[in-house]
C-alpha cells in the first residue's frame, strides 16, 4: 500500500535543529514503511517567504541525506487549486465575510490564551447576512463537536476546535491564501498520509480536520514531537543563532555529527555518534521515540 511523508518548512529563515529534527523524523517514518517522502515550500505568505531562503533549506537538507522523492511544490503556484477549495466550501455554507481589523483583532488578542497558548477567533462577523461587504476576507464556518484523534506520539486526542481556534481565517483581505487551507489541500492533493510536526502546532490538528471532512478529504495520521530547547530548557531564541547547520559548522559541528544527534534524539541510537541517515531507518519506531522536548548539548549553543 502506497505511504506518503512529507517536510513542509517556511521559507523565512535557515532550518534550525527544531525543523530537521522534524525533518528527519518525518523521512525515517516514510522510509521505514517503505513509502515516499516529499518536501513541500509554504510560501503563501509572499510577503515574509523567499525561494531563495527555500532553495537554502533545500540544500541543508540533501546535506543531511534527505531529499523530495518527487518535484518540491511551491504553495504560491497553487492558487487555482485553493480557489477551487473556497468555492466548494462557499457552496457548502461554510464560509463567512469577516471584516474585523487589525486593530480589531489586537483587542481579541489580549483575551486569556486557551490550551496550548492559542486565542480562538470569537466569531464576531458569524452571523453577518450576505452579500458580502468585503468578499476577500473570508473564515471558515467550524462544525460544533470534538475531534478524536490517535497521535503516533502521545496516544489518544480529543479537542475542540471551537475552543482552541475558532473560525480560521482562510483568505486574507491582501489577496492571500491563509495556511490552514493551503496545507489541507495540499496534503489532500499529494495524498499525503502521514503528517510529522511540532507539539506547537498539536492545538491546530482539530480544525484542520475539520476542514478535511468538508473538503471530503482522507484524514492522515498525525505525529507531534515535543520541541528542541536550550541546555537549561528554555525556549531557543534568536540570540542563539536559530543553531542551523552552517552555525554548528562554524563551530566544528558537521553534518554526520547532526544526523546522529538527531537520531539518538528520537530513539535511534543509543548515544549520539556520527551516523548517516539512512542508517537510522532500521531503528526508527514511533515507540522508542520520546514524546516530551529534547535539549541541545551546550557544548552546541
Amino acid at each position: 500500500m502506497a505511504c506518503t511523508g512529507r517536510f513542509a518548512p517556511s521559507p523565512t529563515g535557515e532550518l534550525h535543529l527544531g525543523n530537521l529534527r522534524t525533518a528527519l523524523a518525518s523521512w525515517l517514518s516514510a522510509r521505514a514503511r517503505g513509502g515516499r517522502w516529499i518536501i513541500r515550500m509554504e510560501d503563501v505568505d509572499t510577503a515574509r517567504c523567499r525561494s531563495s531562503l527555500g532553495d537554502a533549506q533545500l540544500r541543508d537538507l540533501a546535506m543531511l541525506g534527505m531529499e523530495s522523492d518527487g518535484p518540491v511544490l511551491w504553495q504560491s503556484r497553487r492558487g487555482g487549486s485553493y480557489q477551487a477549495a473556497l468555492q466548494r466550501l462557499f457552496g457548502q455554507g461554510g464560509l463567512y465575510p469577516c471584516i474585523c481589523t487589525r486593530k480589531d483583532l489586537a483587542a481579541m488578542a489580549s483575551a486569556p490564551h486557551g490550551e496550548d497558548g492559542l486565542r480562538a477567533y470569537p466569531g464576531t462577523c458569524r452571523h453577518r447576512p450576505l452579500p458580502f461587504l468585503r468578499p476577500d476576507a473570508l473564515r471558515f464556518r467550524v462544525p460544533e463537536g470534538a475531534v478524536a484523534w490517535d497521535d503516533l506520539l502521545l496516544g489518544p486526542q480529543d479537542d475542540d476546535p471551537a475552543l482552541l481556534t475558532g473560525d480560521p481565517l482562510l483568505h486574507r483581505r491582501d489577496g492571500c491564501y491563509a495556511y490552514h487551507l493551503a496545507v489541507v489541500v495540499d496534503d489532500g492533493e499529494q495524498g499525503v498520509d502521514e503528517i510529522v510536526r511540532g507539539q506547537d502546532l498539536r492545538g491546530v490538528t482539530a480544525t484542520q480536520v475539520r476542514l478535511q471532512e468538508a473538503l471530503g478529504l482522507p484524514r492522515p495520521a498525525y505525529a507531534h514531537l515535543g520541541l528542541v530547547t536550550a541546555p537549561d530548557g528554555s525556549r531557543l531564541g534568536k540570540r542563539d543563532g536559530a543553531l542551523g547547520l552552517a552555525m554548528l559548522a562554524h563551530k566544528g559541528i558537521g553534518p554526520e555529527l547532526v544526523v546522529g544527534w538527531l537520531g539518538w534524539s528520537l530513539g535511534c541510537l543509543e548515544r549520539p555518534e556520527p551516523a548517516a541517515a539512512g542508517d537510522l531507518v532500521a531503528g526508527f519506531r514511533w515507540d522508542r521515540v520520546p514524546p516530551g522536548p529534547v535539549a541541545v548539548p551546550a557544548a552546541w549553543t
